[in-house]
């Protein structure tokens, strides 16, 4: 293409709302333009990464035999109570009626939309496995869309589902869709990590999810440091480790807590109060540093979603005492115990008065041992799960994520298959997400400097620009440009000629701010040569224009990535 043909609507300033970098830089270099919260319009430059990235995901999806189809953006609400998620997804579905008064939403996923497909025209064993996938824009209403595309409300996404007779045939699947992801990552040149995940409104029985490693992410990633284990921060498990027993008196001590010295303090024990269902109350216990994880809790008690814990008026109000003077010893609710809390000993906690506590209390001795959940959120520098090595804290991206659905869907939606034994058997399903838009600025986020985008070669809107020097001066620099444009359009490079009758300096800026990976100047001053430059390394090299084709593929400059 020439750059006269195409429309380049870069920008100088810093877009003032913008708060990461991808979405500072996807504006600056005319990607795309904000429409509404959260909703963009994707210009020429943005258009053209979209569509590679989109190729090779398809090529990964080819390699694997998935089957592509197109489902509709607009769902019927039927399905949603079909599978019971009509409450559960939340305010994140998008509702609305059309002139005859009947309920859709705007697609935010399509596990009942297959599942209502593949219960209607598949029924016979003989079909399985098999996978079926889409890329299609999907809404979801975010309360506060952010931070450019990582939090957008309208969004590309690549969603597969597949279909089985058995677990075990699942597992094939997965396992074959899980490397898949890793090849389409690994293509995006980021750094990125596979985690063990929770199922969340998807559900299931097991899911990984892929992110991109980023300071500015929201999500956290728990890392051991010497071996593979990996998982998300909300269900990574926390190791309990026996502290050292300290010497106190081996009766209970009633102390007022403005003489704690920091002896007990490092022992202090926090009680949180929560409501359940039905109004009920419970109490949970955990060492006073470490954090109440909701999503490992929700998982093992019946809860008024989302987890409510009761404020200091309001336990004031209940049981007629300060949250910081509440303690296990004669306290009238059920209590849960933090699984580092059950291996204290001696340990300090309030005495359910005013301004007193208890110290030196032990389980068993002063009180039976209550029910032990782990609760807590791990800690950076604590044992990994699997005992090699430490724990790693690292803010990420989450692009993706896989799911063994199980019979979830088939069941409830009497999805079923006649077996070769003549039974009629739910579908056993897997479910594969991965976020086109978001990978996009989650690769910017790891692939930029101080001058703009640094496209890794297989995402970059062009492979190479052309730049003529002074082309207005010389028509030896115009002809061998075009030269040069025809032969690498012939030996099939994605090749843009700046033929703009522009500044150098403003052209150098643009192609800096857009990052294509491969720069050629033609100039009257380089002759016989002309200048190769690297985005990436700055490094440039004069060669021979008959040599240029040779150049590019012999020396593998596409591999510099």
């Amino acid at each position: 293409m020439r750059a006269s043909n195409l429309l380049i609507l870069t920008s100088k300033e810093i877009p003032s709302k913008a708060e990461f970098i991808s979405h500072k830089l996807m504006l600056r270099s005319g990607m795309i333009r904000s429409l509404a919260s959260g909703i963009y319009t994707w210009l020429p430059i943005g258009i053209r990464v979209l569509k590679k990235f989109k190729k090779l995901v398809r090529n990964e999806m080819d390699f694997i035999c998935a089957n592509e189809v197109l489902m509709s953006s607009i769902q019927p609400i039927e399905l949603w109570k079909e599978s019971n998620r009509y409450k559960q997804y939340g305010p994140e579905l998008l509702r609305f009626k059309d002139r005859k008064k009947r309920e859709f939403c705007l697609c935010p996923t399509n596990e009942e939309v297959i599942t209502d497909l593949i219960r209607r025209e598949i029924l016979s064993y003989k079909h399985l496995p098999l996978i079926l996938y889409q890329i299609t824009t999907k809404f979801r209403d975010e309360l506060r869309p952010r931070f450019g595309l990582i939090r957008a409300r309208e969004f590309i996404m690549k969603d597969a589902y597949s279909f089985h007779i058995n677990n075990s045939c699942l597992d094939i699947t997965y396992n074959i869709m899980y490397d898949a992801y890793n090849r389409i990552l690994n293509s995006c040149c980021v750094d990125y990590r596979s985690v063990i995940a929770e199922n969340g409104t998807i559900g299931g029985f097991c899911s990984h999810e892929f992110h991109i490693l980023a300071s500015s992410g929201e999500d956290k990633l728990v890392l051991s440091n010497n071996s593979k284990y990996a998982a998300n921060n909300v269900i990574a498990e926390a190791l309990s480790r026996n502290k050292k027993n300290y010497i106190t008196k081996s009766s209970l001590t009633l102390i007022d807590l403005k003489r704690f010295n920091k002896f007990y303090i490092k022992t202090k024990v926090k009680m949180l109060i929560v409501s359940c269902k039905r109004n009920k109350l419970l109490a949970l216990l955990l060492v006073n540093n470490h954090k109440l994880n909701n999503i490992k809790f929700e998982k093992h008690f019946e809860l008024s979603k989302p987890l409510k814990l009761l404020t200091n008026e309001d336990i004031l109000n209940v049981i007629g005492e300060h949250r910081n003077f509440l303690g296990p010893i004669g306290l009238n609710l059920p209590i849960v115990v933090d699984k580092c809390v059950s291996l204290i000993c001696d340990f300090t906690a309030g005495a359910n008065q005013n301004n007193k506590v208890y110290v030196g209390i032990n389980w068993n001795n002063d009180l039976p041992l209550p029910n032990i959940v782990d609760l807590r959120h791990v800690l950076a520098g604590e044992y990994s799960p699997d005992c090699v090595g430490k724990l790693l804290i690292k803010r990420s991206i989450e692009v993706g994520h896989i799911f063994k659905l199980g019979t979830k869907y088939s069941n409830v939606m009497n999805a079923k298959f006649m077996s070769s034994i003549g039974i009629n058997k739910p579908f056993v399903m897997g479910c594969y997400g991965i976020g086109l838009t978001r990978i996009i600025a989650a690769t910017i986020e790891n692939n930029n400097d101080k001058y703009g985008i640094v496209w890794p070669e297989k995402l970059a809107p062009f492979e190479i620009v052309l730049i003529p020097i002074n082309s207005h001066k010389t028509k030896e620099v115009i002809d061998l440009s075009e030269k040069l444009y025809t032969c690498l359009i012939k030996a099939h490079f994605d090749v843009l000629l700046d033929d703009r009758d522009i500044r150098l300096g403003h052209k150098l800026t643009e192609w800096e701010l857009i990052g294509i990976p491969h720069r050629i100047f033609i100039s009257e001053r380089n002759k016989p040569k002309i200048e190769y430059n690297n985005r990436k390394n700055k490094k440039s090299i004069f060669i021979n224009p008959d040599d240029l084709i040779h150049f590019l593929t012999s020396k593998n400059i596409f591999n510099f990535f």
